[in-house]
């Protein structure tokens, strides 16, 4: 039994990254010690996915068709990354150019970028569709920003709309398979945001919603609830989830924007152990991290994702999928980080270091892998372990201190060593 290491770590400016074939060996080691146990499973992985904002597309529609076919190729291809499925708002968000509603801003930039997604997948791209304000004149404040909320009165008029935009994305014969009731249904922004207590949205759900997707023939879509923070996601299954709307609920869809918060996520499989729980958004935001520091974005997000991996995630869906040299275009200035950037000055297209920390993951946990139980002995390091399809047993490492550290794997009997460089991560493969 052999072990692949491959690691990667840098500073964002350069990079390095190593492979190593270790041998298993019987031994007894008892210190610095990583255990597999494949006996023990859990949940299945759907695979990785990012957002196709306006931003995204304005900027993919800078590039020339070298660079278009590179990034796409990057993301999409089976022998790539590999992603599954895309995240795409409805209507503006916070990443667009300007407010709009409609769909003539949907064909100029989002559509070219989906089909060209779609083209180098080889396949049909799974899509969530997500809102992040009704029209101005269906909400209380009148604005699109600035939170507020949706009359009443105007619940049937928002579910209508909503089976209009899957109808229209279905018609051109793109694969609408899940549907976000409210992206970020707690947050009252500068941007296009609603608000929505729990109760609200229950509401929404069972008698409007559910109802509409029945009349549209739409019930086949996975609706998912909350689209937020994870430090919520428990009350928001509980206070939704019943008798009556459990079967209009595919899952929980979350963020990672206010902590780990993984407990939470223990929660809700606990209590609601047939939902789905999927990251529908994560991003490096400016605002928060200091926008030089790319080992510190690349760390702090494989700590999310693997944190996540760890307590019942199905599916990760990163943020945008391509922003400029700024982090945007972004109307309110509200810049973040992507895997990949591109320079609309010097018109060149560059993967981040966090792009490629996300590459190596998206390479090792496929879709189709199946976590199994892994204990570390160092809060220093995370750790998460799956059987893929073909057999292999994935296992990945990240250190997240400033130091070197060994690591001994154990798996039935045997084990195989390897270091973890400071602030890395590393995979292993084990065949």
């Amino acid at each position: 039994m052999n072990m692949l290491v491959h690691t990667l770590y840098g500073s964002g400016a350069w990079d390095e990254r190593f492979e190593q074939s270790v041998r298993f060996l019987p031994g007894e080691t008892e210190n610095k010690v990583v255990n597999l146990y494949p006996e023990h499973a859990y949940q299945s992985f759907e695979g990785f996915g990012g957002a196709i904002t306006e931003a995204a597309g304005y900027v993919y529609s800078q590039m020339d068709e070298a660079q278009k076919k590179q990034l796409t190729q990057a993301y999409f291809s089976p022998g790539h990354m590999g992603y599954r499925f895309v995240r795409i708002p409805i209507d503006s968000c916070d990443f667009s150019l300007s407010q709009y509603e409609g769909f003539e801003r949907v064909e100029r930039y989002i559509l070219p970028l989906l089909r060209d997604a779609e083209m180098a997948a080889g396949r049909k791209l799974g899509i969530m569709l997500a809102p992040w304000s009704p029209p101005a004149k269906w909400k209380s404040n009148g604005r699109r920003e600035g939170g507020g909320s949706l009359l009443p009165e105007h619940y049937g008029d928002w579910a209508e709309y909503l089976c209009r935009y899957i109808l229209w994305y279905r018609e051109r014969g793109f694969a609408v398979t899940m549907l976000s009731l409210q992206n970020e249904a707690h947050a009252v922004q500068t941007w296009d945001s609603c608000v929505f207590t729990a109760g609200e949205e229950k509401t929404f759900l069972r008698d409007h919603m559910w109802p509409a997707l029945e009349r549209h023939g739409l019930t086949d879509l996975e609706i998912y609830l909350w689209d937020h923070n994870k430090e919520r996601a428990y009350e928001w299954l509980r206070d939704i989830v019943d008798e009556d709307t459990d079967k209009m609920v595919a899952g929980l869809a979350f963020h990672w924007y206010s902590g780990d918060h993984f407990e939470a996520l223990d929660l809700c499989r606990e209590r609601f152990p047939g939902k789905k729980l999927m990251v529908s958004e994560s991003c490096i935001e400016f605002y928060k991290f200091d926008a030089k520091d790319a080992s510190g974005a690349a760390i702090a997000m494989s700590h999310e994702i693997l944190g996540d991996l760890n307590h019942g995630m199905c599916a990760f869906g990163d943020w945008n999928l391509l922003l400029d040299e700024q982090g945007g275009p972004n109307y309110v200035g509200n810049y973040c980080l992507a895997p990949f950037l591109y320079d609309t000055k010097e018109k060149k297209l560059r993967q981040t270091l966090l792009g490629q920390y996300m590459e190596l993951l998206a390479k090792t946990v496929v879709p189709g892998s199946v976590r199994i139980a892994c204990t570390k002995y160092s809060e220093a390091i995370d750790a998460s372990a799956w059987k893929r399809p073909d057999g292999s047993i994935a296992l990945v490492l990240l250190n997240k201190s400033g130091e070197n550290a060994k690591v001994c794997v154990r798996l039935e009997g045997l084990e195989a060593s390897t270091l973890l460089y400071p602030r890395s991560i590393t995979t292993a493969i084990i065949e």
